[in-house]
């Protein structure tokens, strides 16, 4: 396919952030055509050899861009995603579109209707490219007995991109498109993040609704976008976020006006943070100790002060989410699992048959487990400060290597250190703050008060203003130094 005229600036445009897109949208500069005629050409060069998307929906994306472009010539604005292109991970329904979930079990499944995210972002003018890929089921793993090969990680074919939103950190990594929406269970969003170098938020439990995304386990299931930049994370929950009686999970909790705090700085804010988790391990890698004091630096240099606190021990916060995670997601998926379990792949049978062993009384007891971790999170830091920075995992992304046949990997660090505010349903920020000796990229988490996206927001867009490295992108699949194919 040939690219129109690139108007505006000589900036390619996929690195353009949704606001400064948007502006130039809105000036007669670009034309949601030209934006969308970019990403599907980067796509069809690029993702070859990353495996992001599992299906592209070249036609209709045309036509929705030349749809919002027609709009905004007449007047009529949709929002800060009007034009915009953005993609949704394979678990979402948007009409006439196949959802398989990476899954054998979901060959042929088209949806009928869209789910709640897909019709709030298409209400509100955006160009949907097409769904990407995720672990099987937004659980299993890596694995390469699916009907879809496992996305790569754009900074290394060495390594994974993290899971399970994986094809969502490697197309915003990659810069095939700014701004997707994936779900996030134990850190799903906030692991490819992490490690593709890209913002992932998990907003607070019932911000936004999950009707019409596949489930995997009903109380920790989350719904948030992962993004280039903090901007386009604050306008994608602008877009999606609010209650829907479709969805019993979302609450009629205001939805602020995100992009509206993100230039008002942290001066007064009180910020918390818990060293013990990570700093005194010696499996933490030294070079995300070093950028979480780093930025704590910074916070307080910006009239933020930081107070460290002592929380409940990590591995109580994780054996609670597991439990959790093990029951809710067997049940899920209990009449295929008895039905067609050979259509499973390895790795996701093994990880969800356990919960066939979780007794109601085990998960009660897990639940009130919960119940007092969430009260002590909220004792011991947002009684008296407004957010927690703290790790969102201890190491780089994973080699590929490092997975073996069967489940679990040998493992000796928590890549990931996200299941603790699933478990408590605070809204948690995965932000790219630099990268270690191996090139990789690493960051933090920043954690909120629930229903406080907004302070996050804050925090995280002062933070990137400082330590932010948004021109660095991964070497291109074709460049002498990129990725094998």
């Amino acid at each position: 396919m040939a690219d129109g005229p690139i108007s505006g600036t000589a900036r390619a445009l996929h690195e353009l952030s949704a606001a400064e897109a948007g502006r130039r949208l809105r000036a007669g500069e670009l034309t949601s055509v030209e934006l969308t005629r970019h990403a599907l050409d980067r796509i069809a060069r690029l993702d070859p050899a990353l495996h992001a998307f599992i299906r592209v929906t070249e036609e209709s994306a045309l036509a929705r861009a030349a749809a919002a472009d027609r709009e905004l010539e007449t007047g009529v604005d949709r929002g800060p995603l009007h034009g915009i292109p953005y993609a949704l991970k394979d678990i979402f329904d948007a009409e006439g579109v196949p959802t398989t979930s990476a899954s054998r079990l979901r060959t042929g499944h088209v949806a009928r209707a869209d789910s709640t995210v897909e019709r709030r972002l298409r209400a509100g003018g955006a160009v949907g490219l097409g769904k990407l890929t995720t672990f099987e089921f937004a659980i299993g793993g890596p694995s390469f007995d699916l009907p879809v090969p496992p996305a790569r990680n754009p900074w290394s074919d060495e390594h994974v991109p993290s899971g399970s939103s994986s094809g969502s950190g490697a197309a915003v990594a990659a810069g095939l498109v700014g701004i997707t929406v994936g779900s996030d269970t134990s850190g799903s969003t906030r692991g490819p993040a992490f490690h593709c170098g890209a913002v992932g938020l998990k907003p607070t439990y019932g911000r936004v609704s999950g009707h019409g995304a596949q489930t995997l386990s009903w109380t920790l299931d989350h719904f948030g976008p992962l993004t280039w930049t903090v901007a386009d994370a604050a306008a994608t929950l602008q877009v999606i976020a609010g209650a829907d009686p479709a969805d019993a999970r979302t609450t009629d909790a205001e939805v602020p006006e995100y992009t509206a705090a993100l230039d008002r700085g942290v001066a007064g804010l009180r910020v918390a943070c818990s060293p013990g988790w990570y700093a005194d391990d010696p499996l933490t890698m030294p070079e995300i100790t070093a950028r979480i004091q780093r930025a704590l630096g910074v916070l307080d240099g910006l009239g933020a002060p930081v107070e460290e606190v002592t929380l409940p021990p990590y591995d109580v916060f994780n054996a609670c989410g597991r439990v959790i995670c093990a029951a809710e997601a067997f049940a899920t998926h209990e009449d295929d699992l008895r039905e067609r379990p050979r259509e499973f792949a390895r790795y996701t049978y093994q990880r969800v048959m356990p919960g066939a062993g979780v007794s109601a009384a085990d998960l009660l007891r897990a639940y009130d487990v919960r119940r007092w971790l969430t009260r002590r999170l909220d004792e011991t830091v947002f009684d008296h400060c407004d957010v927690l920075v703290t790790v969102c995992g201890q190491t780089t992304a994973a080699r590929w290597s490092d997975f073996p046949e069967n489940w679990p990997p040998p493992k000796l660090a928590n890549d990931m250190q996200t299941i603790p505010f699933s478990v408590t349903g605070h809204p948690a920020l995965s932000l790219p703050v630099g990268f270690a000796a191996d090139g990789l990229p690493i960051g933090l988490q920043i954690v909120g008060r629930r229903f406080e996206e907004a302070t996050v927001f804050r925090v995280a867009a002062a933070l990137e203003a400082e330590l932010g490295e948004r021109r660095r992108r991964p070497p291109e699949p074709d460049d002498s130094e990129g990725l094998s194919s």
